[in-house]
């Protein structure tokens, strides 16, 4: 009822987390399609949030008559952008929802979007994603006079900035549905957060729980006390600084918990775990083998997409009690606790920020469950000081990433600007600039630049790279000289390619032309291994010979080729100097390609990270990520004539890995929400075409497919009849293309 959403104003608003903002989104999202009949663009943090949102999203698509599709390139299916009668809401993470605008802004059809809803607005300051979203967003208010911008936030202390950036009006309420009581507790006391004391903090109880001398040693923070506190009945999180900490505190309670807390829902018990089983193809992790009887897992990257879905389906059913989870759950998933533990003040070695502090937190009391929420910080005595500055510390500010982020933030903005003509002077390009976060933040310049000198500094490092033409003159600033994007240029912004690795990646290619074994796909491989993961690799020697020693001569010759001798690798396997220079990035690469490899061959995620020592999670993002960078690739090559040869080989590439699986269910894996478990399940019951699931009846799948429910039944039919009709409609518009008459044709007026 806001006046200024009344006008089609743009709008930031602050609501506590559960305080139903995504309530108001989707209203405003329904509002658009169907009163406006206007596209919709909603950005999202991260890609499992996207995935849960089509999910829930998609079947009110189907009977209110408009498209939810994402434009995640998980898929690989980018959808094809012809003017259509049905109106789509596109959800996407940051990065796709950055390709899509690029896309609407090249096809002149920015103006088709009636709304973009960005979840999260405060990851405007966060790295490289906060580059990307604050260049997204910039072209839209730039291109699109009538696109409505609507931005959720945590509450800032310089809302003001994005205010000003945005041109947008603020709206803020306290509003909670379930009162929220901060808790700290130091050794084996528990003081209440009260900002209105004089160090910030009143004594609330002691604990009451008798710990042997024994337990003492094994809990001495006193998880234990805590959580039997509110568990089974009541469920609880426990956010853990580390992956290998959410393991071992899961471990340990269970441990130490009284044997009655097995018989709690013993049966769907033992149905999680056997429904693990069957998504890991008979292996299940022996820490959730061990922890799952007493309703207890843990929570995070390591886990594949597929696991973590069953836990979040068990906990908020209730299965599960206690979840130990790191920071990703709280920014991620919702999930609500009756009690919220923060076994320590940090997120890795990092101390925490207001922010995250908040965000988690905020899981604290269930709408609608309990009546009231309360979150625990753990303190060690040498902390004491930091945490009460974070408990009591105000707000922190949002500052514009383009600067620090150079590759990805302002020369990635200033290459597309040209190449999609939004801006193609000097002149032009500083006007877009001042409209930018960054532009409205000026003061965080260092004295030596201006904005237009950092900007003629960005455009002839883009021209130096061989990535624009044009001159810019030295004596005038606002030159009306008009810059061109060549080649490269545009096969770079068209294929999302960071800057910092274009010139190399074209290098790359180009040394394949030269030479590429095509005997196995290894070769292939190691080109769409994406080149920003190398860094946070450190291969294991014994496991790199290993692998090396199980290729046939051809593959061998791969990493000669690529600059990996044989001879390196046997030394570093059995420790000896090496006098000879290597790059160590090419050598990790390469590391990672025969992960890909062994993966792609045996499409069995299991197995790989067994062989290789790494966990199921990371293994399933490296997949992620060389899917959505061979499909960048393709891009890539697709602008470059020389390039031709590339283009059959790595779309078939990218298909083996978007679903790395055998390739009869590939058409089965398209609809939306069914995955590899599934797939298998549903081929192996006679459900082998899409026709066959757009033509199933959900309560005869219910009966064959186990572990499905009625929801996820209609869902999976309804996602399949929604793909289907897409299909024929896209073939149907193919075909009057072809028989519409030419409006030319010679003797005719």
């Amino acid at each position: 009822m806001l006046e200024s959403l009344q006008q089609r104003k743009n709008l930031i608003y602050s609501l506590p987390t559960s305080g139903g903002k995504t309530l108001v989104a989707e209203i405003m999202i329904l509002q658009e399609l169907l009163c406006r009949q206007k596209d919709v663009l909603m950005i999202l943090p991260y890609v499992a949030i996207v995935q849960e949102k089509i999910r829930g999203l998609s079947s009110f698509g189907v009977e209110l008559g408009f498209l939810v599709e994402e434009y995640a390139g998980s898929k690989g299916r980018f959808p094809p952008i012809k003017r259509r009668v049905k109106k789509s809401l596109y959800i996407a993470t940051i990065e796709k929802g950055h390709a899509l605008v690029n896309s609407l802004i090249e096809t002149d059809r920015i103006s088709d979007l009636g709304l973009v809803v960005v979840d999260e607005l405060h990851m405007l300051g966060e790295g490289s994603r906060g580059a990307i979203l604050e260049i997204t967003l910039a072209k839209i208010l730039y291109t699109s006079e009538n696109t409505q911008i609507i931005g959720m936030s945590a509450t800032l202390n310089n809302v003001g900035d994005l205010q000003k950036f945005l041109r947008a009006e603020y709206y803020t309420s306290n509003f909670r549905p379930v009162e929220l009581k901060e808790y700290v507790k130091i050794r084996d006391t528990i003081y209440a957060v009260d900002s209105k004391t004089e160090n910030g903090f009143t004594f609330s109880r002691l604990l009451n729980f008798k710990y042997s001398s024994c337990l003492e040693k094994a809990d001495p923070d006193h998880i234990i006390a805590l959580v039997t506190e509110v568990i089974p009945n009541y469920s609880c999180l426990i956010f853990c600084p580390t992956k290998k900490n959410c393991e071992n505190v899961a471990s340990m309670v269970c441990k130490y918990l009284k044997k009655e807390f097995r018989a709690h829902r013993e049966k769907e018990k033992q149905d999680l775990v056997e429904n693990l089983k069957n998504i890991g193809n008979g292996s299940v992790c022996p820490v959730l083998k061990q922890t799952i009887p007493f309703g207890i897992a843990y929570h995070h990257s390591g886990l594949t997409n597929d696991e973590r879905k069953s836990i979040e389906e068990a906990y908020s059913s209730g299965v599960l009690c206690l979840l130990a989870c790191t920071a990703t759950l709280a920014a991620g998933v919702n999930l609500p606790a009756r009690r919220v533990i923060l076994r320590a003040p940090y997120v890795a070695n990092d101390f925490l920020k207001k922010n995250q502090y908040k965000q988690m937190i905020g899981r604290a009391g269930r709408a609608g469950i309990d009546d009231a929420g309360e979150s625990i910080l753990i303190v060690q005595e040498k902390d004491k000081h930091l945490v009460r500055d974070l408990v009591n510390s105000p707000l922190e500010n949002c500052y514009s990433n383009l600067l620090l982020e150079l590759t990805k933030g302002m020369q990635s903005l200033l290459l597309s600007l040209v190449g999609l003509k939004i801006a193609v002077t000097c002149e032009e390009v500083n006007n877009f600039m001042c409209g930018t976060l960054l532009g409205v933040q000026q003061q965080l310049l260092s004295k030596e630049k201006s904005l237009s000198e950092v900007i003629k500094d960005g455009l002839e490092n883009l021209i130096e790279k061989g990535l624009l033409k044009g001159r810019i003159s030295e004596k005038d600033h606002n030159s009306k000289c008009t810059l061109t994007i060549t080649p490269l240029g545009k096969a770079t912004y068209k294929g999302s390619i960071d800057l910092a690795y274009c010139n190399l990646l074209y290098r790359d290619l180009k040394k394949g032309l030269e030479g590429l074994i095509l005997e196995s796909n290894l070769h292939l491989l190691y080109l769409a291994t994406p080149y920003d993961v190398t860094s946070s690799c450190s291969p294991d020697w014994m496991i790199y010979l290993r692998q090396f020693n199980q290729l046939s001569a051809a593959e061998q010759k791969v990493a000669d080729i690529v600059g990996v001798p044989e001879s390196f690798i046997t030394k570093k396997a059995s420790g000896q100097a090496i006098r000879k220079n290597v790059d160590s990035a090419v050598v990790n690469r390469l590391y990672l390609t025969f992960v890909l490899y062994t993966l792609v061959k045996e499409t069995n995620i299991w197995n790989v990270s067994e062989k290789f020592n790494m966990s199921r999670g990371y293994v399933q993002n490296l997949l992620n990520s060389a899917a959505s960078f061979a499909s960048c690739l393709l891009h890539f090559c697709e602008e470059l004539e020389e390039f031709w040869v590339y283009k059959a080989l790595l779309t078939e590439l990218t298909k083996q890995l978007t679903y790395c699986v055998k390739t009869e269910l590939i058409p089965l894996m398209e609809v939306a929400g069914v995955l590899e478990a599934r797939a298998k399940q549903l081929y192996n019951a006679g459900y082998k075409t899409l026709a066959h699931l757009a033509n199933a009846n959900p309560e005869t799948l219910i009966k064959m497919i186990e572990h499905l429910s009625r929801r996820q039944a209609k869902q999976i039919v309804s996602s399949a009849k929604m793909l289907l009709s897409e299909k024929a409609e896209a073939l149907q518009e193919e075909v009057e293309e072809l028989l519409k008459v030419p409006t030319d044709i010679p003797g005719t007026h």
